[in-house]
């Protein structure tokens, strides 16, 4: 039987997988929230004690941060996790953490092509290419072709500072830099950073959120009450912030595809998402630069729902699908931004 794990800052994701031939049959699976264990260990304790008794002959957990020596401390969570103490735990020897980020592009890799669904058509071309996704954090990783296969490396480009692009993304750095002190791309492109964009946005103006809008914040999630407000359009600044966060997130998109040099294509993933693909229409910009989602128009102005077509590049919204091959990558969510011509990343 094999275990595996989705570690997030908010919820941990756990799973058990029975392996036929080449293929793996989900036996059982439980999302738990990760705030309510002291560690990884008493949550899979937690997890394992429901149900029959099971002998784990393996296990795998993608994490959010990053691993050194079989060891992570992770980002959003008062934890240390470590594969010799999980391996104690689940009596098993055979035990491997990763990014939580690179598990996800081991799972993106083995989607079959029915859990991607084209939002334009396109000749592709094999090449590099990247993942980025926003959730708790931002994660970001390479998808490096070898010739043969795409190699998953991971990295920490969501603590990358953040370049503001406009006069008003100026005024949001100086902002977040008054209350962090240094601003990453996390700061902005995050659950928590949709939140920081709207705080920034009511501040500038000194208006006060709706009401309702109040009661709900102050009751759940901020990021997903404000996004909420977006896409119902009952808040004209909630409307602002996620078209400045989608903006700023279709940017950073660009510029990690420019670094790696991303030909085959980029995947938008993560837990900030699935819920705003109606307003993530990348990329919005002219034949200079068609990937990198650039909006160069006033961030205030409604993004359209898909779009337009350019014909040798290939978009994928997201769509929920497991990789029966990744069971460490739990549900994967991807779209495959574009197909980019080396003209393309090089003409800015």
């Amino acid at each position: 039987m094999i275990l595996a794990g989705d570690v997030g800052g908010t919820k941990t994701a756990l799973a058990l997988f029975d392996e036929r031939g080449r293929d793996l049959a989900l036996v059982r699976e439980e999302v738990l929230p990760s705030h309510g264990f002291a560690a990884l260990e008493d949550a899979i304790g937690r997890f394992l004690s429901i149900g029959p008794r099971v002998s784990v002959d393996a296990a795998c957990f993608g994490v959010a941060g990053p691993v050194i020596g079989g060891r992570s401390t992770a980002m959003n969570l008062p934890w240390v996790v470590d594969e010799a103490t999980l391996g104690a735990s689940v009596s098993t020897e055979r035990v491997k953490l990763l990014n939580d980020l690179e598990a996800t592009g081991h799972g993106v890799l083995a989607l079959p092509s029915s859990s991607l669904l084209p939002l334009q058509t396109g000749a592709s071309r094999a090449g590099n290419m990247v993942l980025i996704a926003a959730g708790t954090g931002l994660g970001e990783v390479l998808l490096v072709w070898d010739g043969k296969r795409h190699r998953v490396v991971g990295s920490e480009g969501g603590h990358a500072d953040f370049a503001p692009r406009t006069d008003l993304e100026v005024e949001l750095f100086r902002f977040l830099r008054r209350e962090f002190g240094r601003v990453s791309y996390e700061r902005v492109i995050s659950g928590p950073g949709l939140y920081n964009i709207y705080r920034f946005l009511r501040a500038s103006d000194g208006s006060s959120e709706p009401e309702w809008v109040r009661a709900r914040m102050e009751s759940g999630d901020p990021s997903a009450v404000i996004a909420e407000a977006a896409l119902t359009r009952s808040d004209s600044r909630a409307v602002q912030a996620l078209d400045m966060f989608v903006s700023i997130y279709g940017a950073e998109a660009g510029n990690l595809a420019l670094k790696a040099l991303a030909v085959e294509g980029v995947f938008i993933g993560g837990g900030e998402a699935p819920g705003r693909d109606v307003r993530l229409g990348l990329p919005r910009q002219g034949p200079a630069h068609p990937a990198d989602g650039r909006d160069s128009r006033a961030p205030g102005t409604r993004a359209p729902r898909r779009a337009p077509g350019r014909g040798r590049h290939r978009q994928i919204a997201p769509v929920q699908g497991r990789s029966r091959r990744s069971p460490c990558a739990g549900p994967a969510v991807a779209f495959l931004v574009a197909s980019l011509e080396p003209r393309d990343v090089f003409n800015r």
